[in-house]
């Protein structure tokens, strides 16, 4: 992939897009209006550094194994740029893992990316399917990295990133082939967030979600959990809520995949780096004890 820009560079483009963009509507919340503010601001190493290994900034966490072979020894000068390599070889891997579920996808549909981050994972769809991908995000920092990027790629015809409430969404009834949250699901209530998604969604429409989730079982979040919320400024949801919530609103499941132990090489991974933010033991030890769950969702709009 041709890469002319970095994130260390995009600080000058984006104030200048930032001050030429178009109206942008003002959160329709206090608590919308802390996590735009949350998210303008955050410019942690751990999604930065990882994007400029070939230009796709994502804001998930990772899945699979570990290239032991790729790292080699940590005694060697390169190793920590060859860590910082293959956490994003996973992250990518988790994005591809997504768009394997979204179903058949023609050049000619509309993908919608809710809570679409710096847009790493609408590039990855656009040059899979080669079709239209539009991202909602309530940071305008962010979407304005994400179109700097289509535009520095060449596909900003094809894909946008846009400011905007994911639930409350600007697309017609019907207009998407499919959609996803990656790893943003737990900033909204549910039940409005799966509303809105079976209006945007045709009938048939595949519907995705990875994202962590509190484990019923263990009888309520856990101090982990706790943790993780009060870090992120999120509300997690336990993996009850989700499928009640998709049943109300006329996702039907189609593969429900638990992904815990696929993750826990990436934090085990994550936690040896420079780029450790502090929430790395809290991930561990609740995947670990059964409190806290990793899962993909795909669910058809019936």
């Amino acid at each position: 992939m041709d890469v002319s820009v970095t994130s260390t560079e995009f600080s000058t483009t984006v104030a200048t897009s930032t001050a030429n963009s178009a109206f942008i509507p003002a959160p329709a919340t206090a608590y919308q209006e802390d996590i735009a503010r949350y998210w303008d601001h955050e410019a942690r190493p751990v999604n930065l550094r990882l994007g400029d290994v070939d230009g796709l900034y994502h804001h998930h966490y990772g899945i699979g194994d570990i290239d032991h072979a790729a790292l080699g020894g940590a005694e060697g000068g390169t190793y920590e740029k060859k860590l910082i390599a293959e956490l994003h070889r996973l992250e990518s891997a988790q994005a591809e893992l997504l768009l394997d579920h979204l179903g058949p996808v023609e050049r000619g549909d509309t993908l919608v990316d809710a809570g679409c981050g710096r847009g790493g994972s609408m590039v990855m769809a656009h040059q899979r399917f080669g079709c239209r991908v539009e991202g909602v995000t309530l940071s305008a920092k962010q979407a304005d990295f994400a179109n700097q990027r289509a535009r520095e790629l060449g596909i900003e015809d094809h894909v946008r990133a846009r400011v905007c409430n994911m639930l409350d969404m600007p697309f017609a009834a019907g207009q998407a082939a499919a959609s996803w949250n990656n790893e943003s699901s737990m900033y909204v209530d549910l039940h409005d967030l799966f509303a809105e998604h079976s209006r945007i969604l045709a009938t048939g429409g595949r519907y995705v979600t990875i994202t962590g989730c509190w484990n019923p079982r263990y009888g309520q979040p856990s101090k982990w959990v706790s943790q993780i919320n009060a870090h992120f400024e999120c509300n997690i949801h336990s993996r009850r809520e989700y499928l009640r919530a998709m049943a109300d609103n006329r996702l039907v499941p189609q593969a429900v995949i638990d992904l815990t132990q696929a993750t826990l090489p990436y934090w085990e991974l994550r936690a040896t780096s420079s780029l450790v933010t502090g929430i790395e033991e809290a991930f561990i030890s609740s995947y670990k004890d059964g409190s806290f769950q990793y899962l993909l969702i795909a669910a058809d709009r019936i």
